[in-house]
């Protein structure tokens, strides 16, 4: 047997499926699965931007959609744009994600209790209230009235990256002393923190969370905070749709790591369905298997982990590097147009040889109601490891494509004092990128392929065995 799944590793593995089989039936089990697979592919979350004119709002709602703000397609910007209408804008990667524009807080006539009516206030699942500077009594008086509705709201102090380098010029400090640096950092993030907690207190404001942000680096100061908190705040279905659609670019250790639990939880649930539904049979592997759910879970594991064409670009266009560059690096998983029911059948086929059926056989003495059903017990060993293994093997190359995007770009000698310029234009995107990187997860059972001709080149390592 494959050392690499063992029978521990199953226990492991499929603990949660066991338990939650143990509870109920298998067809109550089944049932909640494809609720939850339709219910995920299907749910929209709604978020709305608001806050003053000028706050940097549209900018916000870029950064959100992992581009940049002259990117065609992104919200306008500018202190002659000023959003009169909501505007709707979705999210590159997850269509069902979108994210609103409002008209900005004080550009209009009306009171809050107006405003939330002429925006279409029921429509959206939380607020996100943007301010650039302090906080004042429209901002209280929006925040209030959302209150009153029951929805959930959120403050956002932006560009808190241009308060620090402010201080850091009126303070003298060379970017080169490191020390100095963080300690100025430290210093003008607790005074802003401070000093807008303090204003919305006065405003009435009871307990006010303010999150400080820059939109040029979400991985920075707050964002993973208001991130967290937002999700503890959301139903288990839009808290999925909200970390799957998290930009690539902002990801940090623990954001990949939320991201590969909600898919392990997707996964186990996917192959139940594929018990249950008709299977295609697989005279190599004297198998059956739902090949239409493995692909479409593959297409949707690697639009995830911003390894599809799409997010590769957006990624490469933020960092300002080619994208040939990124994709170099990509050892394992093929862009999603390449991932066809061919791909997989082709793996399959390569598994067969080497006898998928002794882990099968494990599973279904962990788990012996799988083998009450006809084909059910191979259908879900081969789904959940199929898939599982094309999980862990993503997360791999995301995390290699994140640390070649956060290394610096090579520059160009230009002698004298050029150079100190040119050190100082790497990206706070690039710095915390690369300051973020997680070291890889240990290497396990593994689809090994290259960047071209996956078909022939595809196999699967330790044994070969699922």
């Amino acid at each position: 047997m494959d050392p690499a799944i063992t029978l521990e590793t199953i226990k492991k593995d499929l603990a949660e499926v066991k338990a939650a089989l143990e509870k109920k039936t298998f067809e109550a089990v089944s049932a909640e699965a494809q609720q939850q697979s339709n219910l995920l592919n299907n749910v929209t979350l709604e978020i709305a931007i608001t806050g003053r004119a000028c706050a940097g709002k549209s900018s916000f709602v870029n950064a959100l959609r992992g581009m940049k703000d002259d990117e065609k397609g992104a919200a306008l910007t500018g202190v002659t744009v000023t959003t009169m209408v909501p505007q709707e804008y979705t999210h590159p990667a997850f269509p069902k994600v979108k994210i609103w524009d409002l008209p900005g807080i004080g550009t209009t006539k009306f009171s809050a209790k107006e405003y939330l009516k002429k925006v279409n206030f029921s429509k959206y699942d939380f607020f996100i209230i943007v301010s650039s500077g302090r906080f004042t009594e429209d901002d209280t008086k929006l925040a209030l009235e959302i209150q009153k509705n029951k929805k959930k709201f959120y403050y956002v102090r932006s560009k808190v990256d241009i308060n620090i380098d402010n201080d850091r010029r009126s303070k003298g400090i060379d970017v080169e002393d490191t020390h100095e640096m963080m300690q100025s950092e430290k210093e003008t993030l607790d005074a802003v923190r401070k000093d807008s907690y303090d204003k919305l207190k006065a405003l009435g404001v009871s307990s006010p969370r303010v999150f400080l942000i820059s939109r040029w680096d979400l991985s920075k100061y707050d964002f993973p905070l208001l991130q967290e908190t937002i999700e503890k705040e959301q139903d288990e279905i839009k808290r999925d749709v909200l970390i799957m659609s998290l930009p690539i670019m902002s990801l940090t250790k623990d954001s990949i790591k939320k991201k590969k639990a909600a898919m392990e939880s997707l996964i186990w649930k996917k192959a139940i369905v594929s018990c249950s539904v008709g299977l295609i049979p697989l005279s190599f592997l004297g198998l059956g298997c739902d090949v239409g759910i493995v692909v479409s879970t593959m297409i949707h594991i690697c639009k995830d982990f911003g390894l599809d064409e799409n997010s590769l670009n957006i990624l490469a266009n933020r960092v300002g590097k080619p994208v040939e560059e990124l994709k170099s690096v990509i050892e394992h998983t093929p862009s999603a147009g390449m991932i066809t029911t061919e791909f997989v059948m082709d793996i399959l086929k390569r598994s067969a040889m080497w006898g998928a059926i002794t882990v099968v056989e494990q599973v279904l003495d962990f788990i012996p109601v799988l083998g009450s059903l006809y084909g059910g017990g191979s259908s879900f060993a081969t789904t959940f490891y199929l898939l599982k293994n094309f999980l862990e093997n993503a997360v791999k190359d995301a995390e290699k494509v994140l640390a070649k995007a956060a290394e610096p770009k090579r520059l160009r000698r230009s002698g004298g004092r050029g150079n100190k310029s040119e050190r100082e234009k790497e990206s706070w995107t690039e710095k915390s990128l690369r300051d973020q990187q997680a070291k890889p997860p240990k290497r396990g059972l593994s689809l090994t392929a290259k960047n071209s001709d996956w078909h022939q080149r595809t196999e699967i390592h330790n044994g070969g065995r699922l």
